[in-house]
C-alpha cells in the first residue's frame, strides 16, 4: 500500500512510499531520499486523488512498534506546520527527542538496570530454616530484599552490599527470586532534596482563581482525537483540526494575571493536584532561563516522582528517558521549556504557561512556532484546562482576554499581604546638569521620586552605590540588572574613529575581558583585541559602552569584601552552572548577584531587599515595534524580585528616559495602564494585537543577488495574491542587521487584520519558485514574528 511519509526537509509537502503493511499515522521510518537515508513519520495511506510518480521507493524499516507520535501530537503538529508554514516533518523531529532521529539507530534507545525482586515469600521462621540450612548469606541476602521493599537493582546487591553472583544464583535456583530488565529513568533531578511542600493557606484571590480552574476542570472531557488524514491539509481554516477545535468541549483558555509574588504557583500546583486525582496528566511550561533544580524542587515536592524534566542542559539520553515515561504513563507531569508543548503526556487534562509574555516560547529557528499558542490549541484538541500567567503578560493575551477569547484571573496582592517595593529613579541625563548642587529629589510624571546625583566614574550612580553600602552593613544581598554581556560593546580608534566589526555580520565586537577576546554574538567569531588602528596606525585604542564584565569589576572595586557573582551566558555555559549560582545566594553565601535578563525571572530570595537597574533603556533603543514593551516587562519582573521577605526592599532605576510611559507604568507596578498606552501607540498604523503580520526574509551571500530577489518575491506576491485577501506589504528593505554569518539580509512584513489573509499570502510564498544558485538564496516565512530585528 502507498503510504503519506513527513520528512524532516523543507518542502512543506509530503512523500509517496511504498510499506509492506499497514502502518499506523505516527510511525517513524527510514526512508532513502535523493541520495540519503532519513527518518520520517508516516501520516497516513495515499490521499485520494493523488498522482503518484513513476518511481516508488519502498520504505527500508519500520523503527516503531508502537507509533512515537500519538494521534493528539501528530494533529498538534500538523496544525503547527499549517500555521507556522513549515515542513510537517521538521516539527515533527522537534517533536520528539534527537535519539529517536538518528538514521543509523535501529533499536529502542532505552537503558535497562537489572532488577531482583521477590518471588516467593517464606513468612515463618521454620520455612526459612528449612530453606536456607546453612546458606547464611542467601537468607541474609533474602532479608536484605525484602527490608528494601522486595526489590533492588543487581548492581546495588553486587557491587555496595557484597553479595557474590553465586549467593544471587542460589536465590533464583531456589525460585525465591526472579532477575528482570527494567527501564531505567537518567534523571539528573532526582537526587536534589525537594523543599518541604508548601504550607501558606490561600489568600482569598487565589482561593477564588483555585475554584475557578477546578471548575473548568472537572467540567473539561478528553476528546480522544482521531485525526482524520485525508482532510485538506493546505489551509489550517479547514479540515478536520480546525473542525476539532471549534466543537472542543475544552474551556476558554485562562489569563492568570498576578503581580510578582502574588503566589501563581500556588494556584497551578492546586490545579495539578485536581489533574492528578482525576486521572489526567499536565504539561507545565517555564522559559529557559527560570527552569532551575529550584523550580522543579517545588514541583517535585508536591508531586514526587511523577513529575518528568524536559531541559536543555540535559542529554539526550536523559531527554528520551523522561520522553518514555511520559509516553508509558509512568510519569504524568511534564515540565520543561518551550519544546516541552510537545511531551507525550498521557490523556491530558492541563496546560500551564507560566510567565506567557516570554519572547522565549517563540522559536528562532524552522519550525518558527510559539509555545504558547500551541499550548492553546493543544488543550482544546486535548479537552484540558490551559492556563497563561504573568504579572506582565503579553498584549495579545491580554487582547484576547479582553475581546472574552480567554478568561481573566486576578492575583491583585502579594500573598501575606507583603507590599510591592518602592522604585527610586535616578535620571542619568540630570548627573552632570546637576553637578552644582547637592544631590537631591524632585518629582516625576505621575508622583514617580526621580533622584539626580553628581557625576562621577563608572556605571553605579552614587544613590545605587549608597544602597548598596546600606544592604551590606545590614546583611541583606542586592541583585544588579544589567541586559548587555562583556566588557566593552565596541572598540573604536580616537584618532580616526574607525570601529571594530564583525566581518560575518555588520556589528561590532565585544570585547570580553576575562578572555582578552573581541567576540561576535551573532556568529561566535573571535579574535585578539587589537595594539593599533589598521585603517590610521594609531594606538590610541577607546573601549567604549558598558557590559555586565565591567560592571563586576567596578562593584569589586568599590565593595572589596563583598561576596560577589555574575550570572550571564558566559557564567552559565557549564551543566548546573546557574543552579550553583542560585543556591549560594539561597544559602546566604553571595551579597550581591550581577547579571543579565536570566536574573529576572521566577527567582524567589528573601534576603534580596535591593534592585538596581544599572541601565534601563537598552531595549527602549532598539528599532522594534515591542521595544517600550519589553522594557516594561523587564523592568517590573526584576523589580518584583526585591522585597518578597518579611524585612520588605525597595528597587532603584537608572535610566535616561525617565519620562518614557513603560518606565513610568514599571516603576508604579502598571501593568494595565502601561497596556492602554501601548495599545493605542499600536493602533495607527495597526501592529500586533490589532494586526496580524508575517515577516519575510530573503538571505544570502550575494547582496545583489540578495537586493533583486527581494524586490522580484515581493512584486510576485503582489501580482498573485486574490483579491480577497486584504493584506498591506511594507517593504522590502535591508534587514535592521543586513548581514548575518556571512549571509547578506533583505525582508519584507505582510500586515493584515485578517489571520486568514495572512495564511494565503504565507502559502503562496511556499511556492515562490526561488533559485539558489550561486548566492546560495533562502526564503524564511516567520508568522506572528516577536522581533523584527
Amino acid at each position: 500500500m502507498l503510504v503519506e511519509v513527513a520528512l524532516p526537509v523543507p518542502p512543506a509537502r509530503t512523500f509517496l512510499y511504498r510499506a509492506e503493511e499497514a502502518l499506523a499515522p505516527g510511525t517513524r521510518v527510514r526512508v532513502q531520499f535523493g541520495g540519503r537515508r532519513l527518518i520520517g513519520w508516516v501520516v497516513g495511506p495515499a490521499r485520494p486523488g493523488r498522482r503518484a510518480p513513476d518511481r516508488i521507493r519502498t520504505i527500508e524499516r519500520v523503527l516503531d512498534e508502537t507509533p512515537s507520535v500519538t494521534p493528539e501530537l501528530l494533529a498538534l503538529c500538523r496544525w503547527a506546520a499549517d500555521y507556522y508554514l513549515a515542513s510537517l516533518g521538521i516539527v515533527l523531529r522537534t517533536a520528539v527527542p534527537t535519539l529517536l532521529t538518528e538514521t543509523t539507530r535501529t533499536k529502542d534507545p532505552v537503558r535497562t538496570r537489572r532488577v531482583v525482586r521477590i518471588a516467593r515469600e517464606l513468612p515463618s521462621l521454620q520455612q526459612r530454616d528449612e530453606t536456607f540450612g546453612r546458606a547464611r548469606r542467601q537468607r541474609e541476602c533474602y532479608e536484605v530484599l525484602e527490608a528494601s521493599g522486595g526489590s533492588l537493582d543487581l548492581a546495588h546487591l553486587t557491587d555496595e552490599l557484597g553479595f557474590s553472583a553465586a549467593v544471587i544464583r542460589g536465590l533464583v535456583d531456589k525460585e525465591l527470586v526472579t532477575l528482570h530488565d527494567e527501564p531505567l529513568v537518567r534523571d539528573p533531578f532526582a537526587a536534589m532534596e525537594p523543599p518541604p511542600p508548601s504550607s501558606h493557606t490561600p489568600t482569598p484571590a487565589q482561593a477564588e482563581a483555585i475554584r475557578r480552574l477546578v471548575a473548568a476542570s472537572r467540567a473539561a472531557v478528553s476528546t480522544g482525537v482521531r485525526f482524520e488524514t485525508g482532510a485538506d491539509d493546505s489551509d489550517p481554516d479547514a479540515g478536520s483540526i480546525t473542525q476539532l477545535l471549534t466543537t472542543s468541549r475544552a474551556p476558554l483558555p485562562f489569563l492568570l494575571l498576578g503581580v510578582t509574588g502574588s503566589g501563581k504557583t500556588l494556584v497551578y500546583i492546586e490545579l495539578l493536584k485536581e489533574v492528578l486525582r482525576r486521572g489526567r496528566g499536565a504539561i507545565v511550561l517555564v522559559p529557559e532561563i527560570a527552569l532551575t533544580p529550584q523550580t522543579v524542587a517545588r514541583f517535585r515536592a508536591e508531586f514526587g516522582d511523577v513529575v518528568a524534566v524536559l531541559h536543555s542542559a540535559l542529554s539526550d539520553g536523559e531527554r528520551y528517558d523522561a520522553w518514555r515515561a511520559l509516553r508509558s504513563g509512568e510519569r504524568r507531569i511534564a515540565i520543561g521549556a518551550r519544546s516541552a508543548i510537545f511531551a507525550p503526556v498521557t490523556d491530558l487534562g492541563a496546560i500551564i504557561v507560566d510567565e506567557e509574555h516570554e519572547a522565549s516560547y517563540k522559536q528562532s529557528e524552522a519550525p518558527r512556532y510559539h509555545a504558547r499558542e500551541l499550548a492553546v490549541v493543544r488543550a482544546r484538541l486535548a479537552g484540558a484546562v490551559c492556563v497563561l500567567g504573568s504579572a506582565t503578560p503579553s498584549l495579545e493575551s491580554w487582547h484576547n482576554a479582553n475581546r472574552g477569547k480567554y478568561e481573566l484571573l486576578r492575583l491583585p496582592g502579594r500573598v501575606e499581604g507583603r507590599p510591592l517595593p518602592p522604585v527610586r529613579i535616578v535620571d542619568l541625563r540630570r548627573r552632570r546638569d546637576d553637578a552644582r548642587r547637592p544631590a537631591g529629589m524632585h518629582g516625576g510624571a505621575d508622583g514617580a521620586h526621580v533622584v539626580s546625583a553628581p557625576p562621577q566614574d563608572g556605571s553605579l550612580s552614587p544613590v545605587l552605590v549608597e544602597a548598596i553600602h546600606d544592604r551590606l552593613a545590614r546583611n541583606e544581598q542586592t541583585i544588579l540588572l544589567l541586559n548587555r554581556r562583556g566588557y566593552s560593546t565596541f572598540v573604536q580608534c580616537r584618532s580616526c574613529g574607525a570601529v571594530w566589526h564583525c566581518p560575518q555580520c555588520n556589528v561590532t565586537l565585544t570585547y570580553h575581558r576575562a578572555r582578552r577576546r573581541l567576540v561576535c554574538h551573532y556568529c561566535f567569531h573571535e579574535e585578539a583585541p587589537p595594539d593599533r588602528c589598521d585603517r590610521c596606525g594609531s594606538a590610541d585604542l577607546a573601549y567604549r559602552g558598558v557590559g555586565t564584565e565591567q560592571v563586576e569589576r567596578e562593584v569589586a572595586d568599590r565593595f572589596p569584601h563583598a561576596r560577589i557573582a555574575r550570572m550571564d551566558v558566559d557564567t552559565t555555559s557549564a551543566k548546573w552552572a546557574h543552579h550553583e549560582i542560585l543556591q549560594r545566594v539561597e544559602h546566604g553565601e553571595l551579597d550581591i548577584l550581577l547579571g543579565t535578563q536570566m536574573i529576572a525571572k521566577g527567582l524567589d530570595f528573601p534576603g534580596v531587599t535591593l534592585v538596581g537597574v544599572v541601565n534601563a533603556d537598552i531595549a527602549m533603543n532598539l528599532p522594534d515595534f515591542r521595544a517600550s514593551e519589553r522594557t516594561f516587562q523587564l523592568l517590573t519582573q526584576v523589580a518584583g524580585r526585591a522585597g518578597r521577605g518579611p524585612k520588605g526592599g525597595e528597587v532603584i532605576v537608572q535610566t535616561s528616559l525617565p519620562q518614557h510611559y513603560a518606565i513610568q507604568c514599571a516603576v508604579t507596578h502598571d501593568f494595565e495602564g502601561f497596556a492602554e498606552h501601548e495599545l493605542a501607540e499600536r493602533r495607527s498604523p495597526p501592529y500586533p494585537p490589532l494586526a496580524r503580520l508575517l515577516n519575510v526574509v530573503l538571505s544570502g551571500t550575494d547582496e545583489r543577488a540578495v537586493t533583486d530577489v527581494a524586490q522580484e518575491c515581493a512584486a510576485w506576491l503582489q501580482a498573485s495574491l486574490p483579491a480577497q485577501a486584504p493584506v498591506e506589504l511594507i517593504g522590502p528593505a535591508p534587514c535592521a542587521i543586513d548581514r548575518v554569518r556571512g549571509r547578506w539580509r533583505w525582508h519584507f512584513v505582510l500586515r493584515s487584520g485578517s489571520a486568514r489573509a495572512i495564511g494565503v499570502a504565507g502559502r503562496l510564498l511556499q511556492r515562490y519558485p526561488l533559485r539558489p544558485g550561486r548566492a546560495e538564496l533562502r526564503l524564511i516565512l516567520d508568522r506572528d514574528p516577536v522581533s523584527l530585528l
